[in-house]
């Protein structure tokens, strides 16, 4: 498991006062308002920054970082992706989890046949939908719905799921 979850991106200035314009990675976007701390991935190492204030514009998040005074101050961060400490992360409902998590988590049936990794996940409105490539590149799209999903071990990394007529 990763150490730390992504939560946003910067894609921009806002404003000359030093506010970061983000496009967040959560289901909650007002989650922000309980972050004291945020770290920025910049050319592969993180920066610990502490949050001075938190507003909201449109679907985006606006940050303003301690020390982060100016527009100027901001370009060098355009791109950057923010992250939080994993211990910092809101707790989960059950049978959810983390998109960092299950990315590359090996999937098979109940029947124990390897169908591949999943690579990537998007929402469809009612349910995710999985990705799930094998080595021969053949990709499956599995609902992320009880009837599919059977089983899921973070842990072990392996899901577990029954594939219904149309998905094969």
């Amino acid at each position: 498991m990763n150490d730390f979850l992504e939560i946003g991106q910067i894609v921009n200035s806002y404003g000359i006062k030093g506010f970061f314009k983000v496009v967040p990675f959560t289901d909650d976007i007002t989650r922000f308002d309980d972050l004291k701390n945020i770290y920025i991935e910049k050319n592969k190492k993180l920066e610990k920054k502490e949050i001075e204030e938190v507003k909201y514009h449109k679907n985006l998040v606006l940050v303003k970082i301690k020390g982060i005074d100016d527009i100027n101050d901001t370009e060098q961060y355009k791109n950057c992706y923010l992250k939080i400490d994993r211990k910092d992360a809101v707790e989960l409902p059950e049978d959810t989890y983390f998109i960092t998590d299950l990315i590359d988590i090996d999937v098979y049936t109940e029947e124990g046949e390897a169908l591949g990794k999943i690579v990537d996940i998007f929402p469809t409105g009612s349910n995710d939908v999985y990705v799930v490539k094998d080595e021969l590149g053949k990709q499956i799209l599995l609902p992320a719905i009880g009837e599919v999903i059977k089983n899921v071990n973070i842990l072990e990394k392996k899901m577990t799921v029954k594939l219904i007529a149309g998905l094969n």
